[in-house]
């Protein structure tokens, strides 16, 4: 759990990066042995990928990465951050979004897709996960969702008081918890998973993620000696448990195409 290409914020996208890096390295190996030996260098897309959280460190591992986002500002960060980490010439950056998705880029045209913040946003989630599918080559590809979870947002909800509005995330048809509500849509597992699958493809894993990592006061895990690398294996360990999807801010699917 201490790879150095781990993004930022690792406590909150160690979980999500480990899996991801794992399912990266299968493909590019499989992809090394098609070209006769060696590891392959992979096209990825990120769409929604913002300023390169998961972009760049995926481009410090050899692979070619482009990022669709509709914020400039981001985009502009994102190509900051890519130099700054000497990965300028394998990351770039187009304005765009979810359902305009072949505007902007090539339909069947790369090995891996991440999909993470995204499905939230758009109008049709499972209009925009077919898109995000059809980027992905006809044989083969791996596709890597993160979505909000709505136990975790109910959950959230009740230990700061808010008992009504816990119940009403839980009971509104899109997992929001008020009219305050900052996000539009949340999801539960069984929902994200059957996303995936109407999508086409195979669901490889689902973990739940910053199951712990939101409710652990910080000043705790900045203290306390070896508190940070205790965390990372109690997040990894719960996130692979069902019981706990339930309850997780997060979710990740991991989908494949053989």
């Amino acid at each position: 759990m201490s790879d150095p290409m781990r993004p930022r914020a690792s406590l909150r996208t160690a979980v999500v990066w480990e899996v991801l890096k794992d399912a990266l390295d299968r493909r590019a190996k499989a992809a090394g042995a098609d070209a006769a030996g060696g590891h392959g260098a992979l096209d990825v897309l990120d769409t929604g990928g913002g300023t390169g959280k998961f972009a760049v460190p995926v481009a410090r591992l050899g692979h070619r990465v482009t990022v669709v986002d509709p914020s400039p500002d981001a985009l502009f960060a994102l190509e900051r951050r890519a130099a700054e980490a000497g990965v300028a010439d394998r990351v770039r950056g187009v304005q765009g979004d979810a359902h305009g998705l072949f505007d902007v880029v090539e339909r069947g045209g790369y090995d891996a897709v991440l999909c993470h913040g995204v499905l939230e946003y758009v109008d049709d989630p499972a209009d925009g996960l077919r898109n995000a599918v059809a980027a992905l080559r006809p044989v083969g590809g791996t596709l890597s969702v993160l979505a909000s979870g709505l136990g975790g947002a109910a959950l959230a909800r009740a230990l700061a008081g808010h008992f009504t509005e816990a119940r009403q995330a839980l009971t509104d048809p899109s997992g929001r918890w008020g009219e305050g509500d900052p996000m539009p849509r949340r999801f539960t597992a069984d929902q994200l998973t059957e996303l995936v699958t109407a999508s086409g493809l195979e669901v490889a894993a689902v973990h739940g993620v910053r199951i712990f990592a939101d409710l652990v006061p910080g000043v705790l895990v900045d203290t306390e000696p070896d508190a940070s690398e205790a965390l990372l294996r109690l997040e990894a360990t719960a996130a692979e448990l069902p019981a706990f999807h339930a309850i997780a801010p997060q979710l990740h699917v991991l989908g494949e195409r053989h």
